[in-house]
């Protein structure tokens, strides 16, 4: 199977930040129910863009990993999905 495909980063740059996102909840949940956690981003646009912002940073590891494998397309795919959910962080913080 050819793992250079932009489709295959993209899918792992979407995904990645799911589970970044439960860690970020792990840390700083403080004893709150998962439903409460996701119901201050409801609330408070700044604390929505700061979990998500945190929750994007797991994508850092396979981007350097297929980077550093020269498989450039799939780390293309990786780098445009974490684009993506930047410009949520810029909606949620500054438009919404």
């Amino acid at each position: 199977m050819n793992r250079n495909i932009p489709i295959l980063g993209f899918f792992i740059g979407l995904l990645l930040p799911v589970l970044g996102f439960l860690i970020v909840y792990l840390i700083m949940g403080s004893g709150d129910g998962l439903g409460e956690f996701v119901g201050d981003m409801f609330k408070f646009k700044d604390i929505a863009a700061l979990r998500i912002t945190l929750s994007i940073l797991i994508n850092i590891a396979p981007f350097i990993y297929y980077t550093n494998k020269r498989l450039d397309h799939t780390a293309r795919g990786i780098l445009i999905a974490t684009m993506l959910y930047a410009l949520l962080v810029i909606l949620v913080k500054y438009v919404w």
